[in-house]
């Protein structure tokens, strides 16, 4: 998040509210009905809602929740460069968020004008870039606000900035497996996702914790 607030709670009988800077990480699972609400706030909200496919082996685990506040994410701050480190590692800082099933790195990374920031993409690792403020060239490519840079497997992540930037960095090593998507559930196979979607209709989708009687979304991936 951000900035802004937003209430939130669960089918695990977790809720709260997430406030500016912090982070809700989600695992859905074997399925997870969840609900949020944004709180009146003065000024513009914004906020991220990223997901993570699961490897087919991992899809019906059991779901969990953890929530991080502003205050547990650690900074690498030098020379005009700001990295707030919210999964994976970078320069020995470690994100809060561990135990992930995939290997992801999550940074929010803000530079200042007339700088450089580069990242090395390990193995079968895929970058992207997602910029909210400033421009900066990705490569030899102008990127500005509200665009993505794609990276593909083993391209060494580079941008410079003549104004200033912000951007989300997002990597993870990639799965090879088929995909199936259908609105907030994602699996491995249409008849998988038929399966899921029966399961809803018919009451038994939750396989841990309370079903929430409220308007909700649901998820399962």
């Amino acid at each position: 998040m951000l900035n802004g607030e937003v209430e939130h709670g669960d089918s695990l009988g977790n809720s709260g509210v997430i406030r500016s800077g912090d982070v809700q990480w989600m695992t859905a699972g074997s399925g997870i009905i969840h609900q949020e609400m944004p709180k009146r706030y003065d000024g513009l909200m914004q906020g991220f809602q990223l997901w993570v496919n699961l490897p087919a082996r991992k899809k019906m685990m059991a779901p969990r929740y953890r929530g991080i506040t502003k205050d547990e994410i650690p900074a690498l701050e030098k020379e005009g460069t700001e990295i707030k480190v919210l999964a994976g590692k970078i320069d020995g800082i470690e994100g809060p968020v561990q135990d992930l099933v995939v290997d992801v790195e999550y940074f929010d990374v803000k530079l200042a004008a007339g700088k450089v920031f580069e990242h090395p993409a390990e193995g079968s690792r895929k970058m992207l870039a997602y910029v909210f403020e400033g421009s900066g060239y990705f490569g030899d490519v102008l990127i500005t606000s509200q665009q993505c840079a794609l990276f593909g497997e083993g391209d060494t992540f580079k941008v410079r900035t003549d104004d200033g930037l912000r951007f989300l960095l997002v990597s993870g090593k990639t799965l090879k497996e088929p995909v199936a998507w259908g609105g907030p559930i994602v699996m491995n196979s249409k008849e998988e996702l038929a399966t899921a979607f029966k399961e809803l209709d018919e009451g038994t989708f939750i396989k841990a914790g309370k079903t929430v009687k409220t308007s909700r979304d649901f998820y399962r991936s």
